[in-house]
C-alpha cells in the first residue's frame, strides 16, 4: 500500500492546533471533529484532513479556540480515589476538578488509574504530551508498591526479560524486594510501556495481590517531597533541560510564547484541600503520606496518653516513619 502524498498546503492539520491549545489529545480533537463539534471560519468540518494557518479562525462548540500559549508542564501528587478525566459518567470525583482555579486547561500525560496515586504529569501541549506517551519515547515509570502475599528476587529478577500473560507481552520489567511488612511485600517496579494496569497484572500473575500503588517517577519528573494533592510547575528553563532537544523538536513544544489568559502559577508544594467526602475517599488509610509506605498499617500501634497542663488526655499521632522514601527531584 503506497504512502499518501504529503500535502503541500499550508499551515498544520487542525487536530494538532486544536491538541496544541491544550484543549485536547489530537485523537480526542479527530474524534470532536468528527462529531461535528469544531468549525473553521464559521463553517462545521467533519474530517481532520484539513490544514489551517493563524489566519483562520477556529471554534470549538461554539467557543473560539484559546490563542497559542507558552508550553507549561505541571507535578501532580494525585491522590487515591480519582479519576484521571475532565468528566466522569458515574460522577466519580475527578482530578481535573480537584485542581486549583488558577492553574490554565490541562491535560494529563498517560493516565494513574482511580486507586493508583502518586505522580502524575499535566502539560497545556497536547503535542508533548502526545510524544512523551510514545511507546517509542520509553521513559522509565518507577512504582512503590504494597502487594499481599510473598515472593523472592529470583522471582522477580525473572522479569528483566519481559513476560507473556494472557496472550499479552509485557518488556522488561525492573523489579526489586524491599522489605516485608506482616503479610504484604513492599516492591520497587520499573517499567517502560506503561500498558493498562500492567504492574497490577504481572504481579497477579506472580500470585500477589496489589493493594497500594504509587507512581513515584516518570522520565526525568520526580514526586520526591510533593504533598497529598499538591500541584508543581516545573520552570521553563529546567523543563526544557529534561525534554532535551530531540523530544522538543518532535513535539513541537513552544517555549517563545507568552502565557496565556491567567498568568497565577501555583507555588510548589502548595496544597489545596479536596472538598468534602472526596477527599477523605481519596486519600486512602488515615495518616499515609506519598512516596513511602506507612509504618505496620496493618497492626496499628497502641494509643498512648499523656497529661497537658490542663490535665486532659491527648492522643499522641501514630508513628509515620517506616519504610524507604523516593529520592528527591533532582
Amino acid at each position: 500500500m503506497s504512502k499518501e502524498p504529503k500535502s503541500e498546503t499550508p499551515g498544520e492539520r487542525i487536530a494538532k492546533v486544536i491538541a496544541r491549545a491544550g484543549l485536547a489529545s489530537r485523537r480526542e480533537a479527530e474524534a470532536w471533529i468528527a462529531a461535528g463539534r469544531v468549525s473553521v471560519n464559521g463553517k462545521p468540518i467533519d474530517s481532520p484532513a484539513l490544514n489551517v494557518t493563524g489566519r483562520d479562525r477556529i471554534a470549538v462548540d461554539g467557543a473560539p479556540l484559546p490563542g497559542h500559549e507558552r508550553t507549561r508542564l505541571f507535578r501532580c501528587n494525585k491522590l487515591r480515589g480519582l479519576v484521571t478525566t475532565h468528566s466522569d459518567p458515574e460522577g466519580r470525583p475527578t482530578i481535573f476538578r480537584a485542581l486549583p482555579k488558577n492553574l490554565p486547561r490541562l491535560i494529563s500525560i498517560g493516565r494513574l488509574d482511580m486507586n493508583t496515586e502518586g505522580l502524575l504529569l499535566l502539560t497545556n501541549d497536547g503535542g508533548l504530551a502526545r510524544v512523551l506517551e510514545l511507546p517509542a519515547t520509553a521513559w522509565e515509570r518507577r512504582y512503590r508498591v504494597r502487594a499481599l502475599g510473598r515472593v523472592t528476587q529470583d522471582v522477580l529478577d525473572g522479569l528483566k526479560n519481559g513476560i507473556t500473560i494472557d496472550g499479552v507481552r509485557y518488556g522488561p520489567i525492573e523489579a526489586t524486594l524491599d522489605r516485608e511488612q506482616a503479610a504484604n511485600v513492599w516492591l520497587t517496579f520499573a517499567i517502560r510501556e506503561g500498558k493498562n494496569r500492567e504492574v497490577r497484572k504481572v504481579l497477579e500473575h506472580l500470585g500477589l495481590k496489589v493493594n497500594r500503588l504509587i507512581r513515584i517517577s516518570y522520565g526525568p519528573f520526580e514526586l520526591g517531597e510533593l504533598k497529598d494533592g499538591a500541584v508543581a510547575e516545573v520552570e521553563t528553563a529546567e523543563l526544557k533541560q529534561l525534554l532535551g532537544d530531540a523530544i522538543i523538536a518532535q513535539s513541537g513544544a513552544d517555549f517563545t510564547a507568552p502565557l496565556g489568559g491567567d498568568e497565577l502559577r501555583q507555588r510548589p508544594g502548595r496544597r489545596r484541600e479536596i472538598p468534602g467526602d472526596a477527599r477523605a475517599d481519596a486519600r486512602g488509610p488515615a495518616g499515609a503520606r506519598r512516596g513511602r509506605p506507612p509504618a505496620q498499617e496493618e497492626t496499628p500501634p497502641k494509643k498512648r496518653e499523656r497529661k497537658s497542663y490542663i490535665g486532659k488526655n491527648k492522643k499522641v499521632r501514630r508513628d509515620r516513619t517506616g519504610g524507604p522514601r523516593p529520592s528527591r527531584p533532582r
